[in-house]
């Protein structure tokens, strides 16, 4: 099981992919819109705001946050750092149930870019 400081260091390196992204994956990372992480196994939200292609502001908290975020993810500790790793593929771990995403309909299709 993944730590909270390996799953911590997993969303810094996607918060820096996203930072280098180019072209469309730059204009899809580009939007202003509060993000959470959900660890289930950890029981912790790590929380932020993805704000022109960077992830900033990023706190933990324990259990579900009292808001939502516009965009949510939920997944164990070892799927985070798989997926960041490169070893876990998003979409098939989201189509089979894994990972969680949800956000609003017009997100979901900037966000299928860089997904």
């Amino acid at each position: 099981m993944a730590t909270m400081e390996e799953c911590r260091s997993a969303l810094d390196k996607l918060a820096e992919n996203l930072a280098g992204a180019n072209g469309d994956l730059r204009s899809a990372a580009a939007l202003d819109r509060s993000v959470s992480c959900r660890i289930t196994d950890l029981d912790i939200t790590f929380l932020g705001r993805l704000t022109d292609g960077r992830i900033e502001d990023v706190t933990v908290v324990p259990g579900l946050p009292d808001e939502r975020a516009e965009i949510r993810l939920t997944m164990s500790g070892d799927d985070l750092v798989a997926l960041v790793d490169g070893e876990l593929h998003f979409a098939r771990a989201w189509g089979s149930g894994r990972v969680k995403l949800e956000a609003g309909f017009r997100d979901l299709l900037r966000l299928r870019k860089l997904l």
